[in-house]
């Protein structure tokens, strides 16, 4: 039955394959698009919803927190019902919410919206990266597939300030949800033509108690991280500790199944663990980085939606390019080598943010962005294809959707750890002025945004204050998570030096 599935895939003709690569490629884009178009629209949502600091946050995390909680089973259901299936329900739920998304009226209906866009954006992840494990059969081509599918992240990162700017220049901000429509009829055409279906001859079964383990490790580990500076401490702790036994339960389960949704074993794998260390960290990063940016263009600087999105191009089409680039440079230097070098080109670049201290100038956060662009392109593609590549083709569901969810974790953490430690640092830094009302002064310092909606009713030397000082809160707080950003790449690349770097010879 399993060399049925290689057969399938394998005897596909040239034009074919890379054809239904293309097809592939349109949920990637959307996926991407969909996280950068909202960072950026993340002032416009300000100012039209008014949600609190926690509400801006779950707003944009909800989403990949939803969708890392349930990638792995999603990834399983696929193997089981069919990858190209799964993918084309998850398209089509996908193209509906966020039609429904984009005309919300409060902060509750759009995170209600962006959870359902997390669970149907689960089905379309897994599916994508293990249909390319399946229909790239050579190595050289799958590599080269990967490398492409990786440089589509990096292409609807470019493709979404730029086109959301245009649509938050001349629409109301739920017009970036309305992309998704246009941008998935190709993927639900396409696939139903060009794209086989495949399945895993002997899937692990589907378990409602290791999924519901799975989000009760991650929701409230998040949760804990992104309120930790409002919530009762005895609350946090409660968190902390259903995710832990969650998680421990979760592996125990999956140890004592002679079928498992996922392997477990997979992970005393040195590649396999080390190159989804390294695909979190350097996705950390790279979200970490366009969540500050993204407002200190906007909200200090003064940039207009597209004028920001312009700024930030070169740094992404980088990443894009040494993505594909990474292929060429792994066979000549080795692919630890190369993954080990992105790591520190990611450090570099946060000690480039560091080095520009408050009031930075805008073209060293610029340099430096392209330099995180750089390291991030050239460590992607290659974590992913370690990963991928140290797993038999009938596990490929299961082994993406584990790839996945540390690519989407590594989203999650990127603004829930750095967003609230730059949050917190803002709040504790800003100085208000003392004629404004508590309320007031509570929404000033939740939030830049907050701090600009507050100072749009201050008299202008009161309002100039205010934004003053919110600016150099904002940029102060961005020191301590540059600091930590750097950190985490160097710890990255002794991983690949000290684990990847052995098992790979």
């Amino acid at each position: 039955m399993s060399s049925l599935l290689t057969d399938q895939t394998s005897t596909l003709s040239k034009p074919r394959r890379w054809a239904a690569l293309v097809v592939l490629l349109f949920p990637v884009l959307l996926i991407s698009v969909d996280n950068t178009v909202l960072t950026f629209a993340v002032p416009a949502i300000a100012e039209a919803l008014a949600p609190t600091g926690t509400q801006q946050l779950w707003i944009i995390d909800i989403y990949p927190l939803i969708l890392a909680g349930l990638l792995v089973p999603f990834g399983s259901l696929g193997d089981r019902i069919g990858r190209r299936r799964l993918l084309l329900i998850g398209a089509s739920g996908f193209a509906a919410v966020s039609a429904f998304a984009s005309f919300a009226t409060d902060p509750n209906q759009l995170i209600a919206s962006r959870a359902l866009l997390g669970l149907f954006g689960a089905m379309l992840m897994p599916a994508t990266l293990s249909l390319i494990r399946n229909i790239f059969i050579d190595d050289t081509e799958r590599r080269t597939a990967i490398a492409i599918w990786a440089a589509a992240f990096s292409g609807g990162a470019v493709l979404g300030p730029l086109v959301g700017g245009v649509l938050l220049n001349h629409f109301w901000w739920g017009s970036v949800f309305l992309l998704a429509v246009p941008m998935l009829l190709p993927l639900l055409i396409g696939g139903l033509v060009l794209v086989p279906e495949s399945k895993d001859p002997n899937p692990g079964k589907v378990d409602p108690i290791s999924i519901a383990l799975i989000v009760l490790t991650l929701l409230p580990f998040t949760f804990a991280i992104k309120s930790f500076s409002t919530a009762p401490w005895y609350l946090l702790i409660v968190a902390l500790v259903v995710s832990v036994i969650s998680g421990i339960s979760f592996v125990r389960r999956q140890l004592g199944t002679k079928i498992p949704m996922i392997d477990v074993r997979l992970f005393s794998n040195a590649m396999f663990s080390g190159s989804l260390l390294v695909n979190l960290i350097g996705i950390f990063s790279l979200i970490g980085f366009i969540y500050f940016v993204s407002q200190h263009l906007q909200l200090i600087a003064g940039y207009t939606p597209l004028q920001a999105g312009l700024l930030m191009t070169p740094g992404m089409i980088l990443s894009m390019a040494f993505g594909l680039l990474a292929v060429g440079l792994s066979k000549k230097f080795g692919s630890p080598n190369v993954m080990m070098a992105g790591l520190l080109f990611s450090a570099l670049a946060y000690t480039l943010v560091i080095i520009a201290g408050n009031n930075p100038s805008i073209a060293l956060l610029m340099i430096a962005f392209c330099v995180l662009g750089t390291g991030i392109g050239m460590t992607e593609t290659l974590s992913n294809d370690m990963a991928l590549s140290a797993v038999p083709a009938s596990k490929a569901g299961a082994a993406s959707a584990i790839s996945e969810t540390a690519y989407e974790v590594g989203t999650v953490l990127g603004t829930a750890v750095l967003g609230t430690i730059l949050n917190t640092v803002y709040s504790a830094k800003l100085m208000t002025p003392e004629t404004l009302s508590a309320a007031s002064a509570a929404q000033a310092s939740e939030t830049l945004g907050g701090a600009h909606q507050v100072a749009a009713t201050l008299d202008p030397a009161s309002a100039a204050a205010l934004l003053q000082s919110a600016a150099e809160a904002f940029d102060h707080g961005v020191m301590y998570t540059a600091a930590i950003a750097a950190v985490l790449s160097i710890v990255a690349a002794i991983v690949v030096a000290k684990v990847i770097k052995p098992a790979a010879r």
